[in-house]
């Protein structure tokens, strides 16, 4: 005798495990990003070197590229011009990213941006307090964050984020509704 108690418990739970995968339709990062279970992105309000404020929560709505580095860090100064050159070109499709110093002074941050990406604003964390919220095991490390705040990606080390492979991944996140 066939069981429809046991069917419609099958259909049931194959209609949510549906709608759950459905709900996490974000793609598959490329190597190097690691997807991570979304949680609330840490809270961020620094100045800039001109001193002009920014907090992350005033981004909500558009998905942000969060990334920590340094002047002395070998991997920051190789990645920075890749950052610059993804900036031109994924910017004014709605990403915003956001470069935070980890505890350098202004002449050092000034001087370093000038060479490696002069048309990005570096928001100065001058007592690592943010830098120690978001908990990077070391430098760079980058952030993906989606238009409601929550953080979904992370990617440890450098990488040549102008590379097509990361900006069509990035390009991917950036249609998501």
């Amino acid at each position: 005798m066939f069981n429809y108690k046991k069917l419609l418990l099958i259909t049931i739970f194959s209609c949510v495990s549906l709608m759950v995968m459905a709900q996490d339709s974000l793609p598959v990062a490329p190597y190097g990003i690691l997807k991570l279970t979304p949680y609330p992105a840490p809270k961020i309000q620094l100045h800039d070197i001109d001193g002009k404020a920014f907090n992350l929560d005033e981004t909500k709505g558009q998905w942000v590229f969060v990334h920590f580095w340094a002047s002395w860090c070998g991997p920051c100064r190789k990645e920075m011009p890749a950052i610059q050159k993804m900036w031109g070109e994924l910017e004014p499709l709605g990403l915003k990213i956001v470069l935070i110093n980890t505890a350098e002074d202004e002449d050092t941050i000034f001087n370093f941006l000038g060479i490696y990406a002069p048309d990005i604003r570096a928001l100065m964390d001058r007592n690592g307090q943010i830098t120690e919220q978001w908990k990077p095991r070391g430098l760079p490390a980058t952030y993906l964050v989606d238009k409601e705040g929550l953080v979904h990606y992370q990617a440890l080390g450098g990488r040549p984020w102008n590379n097509e492979i990361y900006l069509n991944f990035i390009k991917s996140l950036l249609h998501k509704k």
